[in-house]
């Protein structure tokens, strides 16, 4: 049997251009990146999220040897910054930074979402957990949670929690406390966690739901006291807070994490790259005592380990949703 010169002439090509296209990402990858990365944060200046963005961000252009640069784009409990993201070219130069209450508990309180958490989204890779604390006025009498959980049952109405707003991770660790222990707690959402803040400190609310980085200050000057942290370990920078475990809620942890997406349709090797590069940020001691300042616990890992706590975490918070019947529009 023989073959024409034609016919081998379109063989061959075609066998060209199928190992010019398996070998494009890697090439793509080799030279990435060329230009600045854009990293979307989806909230304002000085949250939590935010904070923790650029002490990345400054790392990872150091090593990547073009600049990440921040850019807030804020609204709708982070789904604006996050529908970007989503409709982004998927090249690697644009990504996002985002928590947990955007990424697992926006998509079981909105009717409508502009964004698929799995299907939108290749994880790069978490960079942190931020401890949460349950903060109190000085003049609540109760000094511990357990003492709390009486003080809130003898009150009329209860006490009223202070927290960034209506289903974020604060309000959702709220009302799990109230689904776990009966105790009287009455949400109070506020648009940010600095005015929850302020308004414990004039005492127009008892109590407040935060990340230890927004309490910190306010702790050590003696405006606000801890109750407990929603960590499974002590915080290392309050060593003298029990945790809700230690006093006596079992199986109580509600960490709110941080971590960067990119599309979904990023080549593997570019999310390899930035993954191989932000654990050697989290590895790194300086950028870890940066983050622990913020209240956050570096977590280097996997895109995979990733993903698999994403998943599980849409399941988790799915049915707290649901028990405290949490809507938005």
């Amino acid at each position: 049997m023989s073959i024409n010169f034609s016919t081998r002439r379109r063989t061959l090509a075609a066998l060209v251009a199928l190992s010019g296209a398996a070998l494009a990402p890697i090439s793509f990858a080799q030279n990435y990146p060329s230009k600045p990365i854009r990293l979307i944060v989806p909230f304002t200046v000085g949250g939590v999220t935010d904070s923790g963005a650029r002490v990345v961000a400054e790392q990872l252009s150091r090593r990547l040897g073009q600049q990440v640069i921040v850019d807030n784009r804020p609204g709708a409990s982070g789904n604006i910054g996050t529908q970007m993201v989503s409709k982004a070219d998927p090249d690697g130069y644009t990504l996002l930074l985002s928590f947990d209450g955007t990424m697992v508990i926006n998509p079981h309180v909105y009717e409508k979402i502009p964004f698929d958490t799995v299907g939108d989204f290749a994880p790069v890779g978490k960079v942190g957990d931020a401890a949460l604390i349950l903060v109190a006025h000085p003049s609540v009498k109760a000094k511990n949670w357990r003492d709390l959980v009486a003080e809130s049952k003898a009150a009329k109405g209860g006490l009223s929690y202070g927290t960034s707003g209506v289903a974020g991770t604060p309000h959702i660790a709220g009302e799990l406390l109230r689904q776990k222990t009966g105790v009287n707690l009455s949400h109070v959402p506020y648009k940010g966690g600095g005015q929850a803040m302020g308004d414990v400190m004039g005492g127009n609310i008892p109590l407040v739901f935060t990340a230890v980085a927004s309490a910190y200050p306010h702790l050590k000057s003696g405006k606000v006291i801890p109750i407990a942290v929603a960590t499974a370990q002590r915080v290392p920078s309050l060593p003298d807070v029990p945790t809700f475990m230690e006093s006596g809620v079992t199986d109580f942890q509600m960490n709110s994490w941080i971590g960067i997406f990119a599309p979904i349709k990023t080549p593997r090797p570019v999310v390899d790259r930035l993954n191989g590069e932000l654990n050697a940020v989290l590895n790194d001691p300086d950028t870890r005592t940066k983050l622990d300042t913020l209240g956050i616990t570096a977590t280097p890992g996997t895109p995979e380990k990733f993903g698999e706590e994403i998943k599980t975490d849409l399941r988790r918070f799915r049915d707290v949703v649901k028990a405290a019947a949490i809507k938005l529009d």
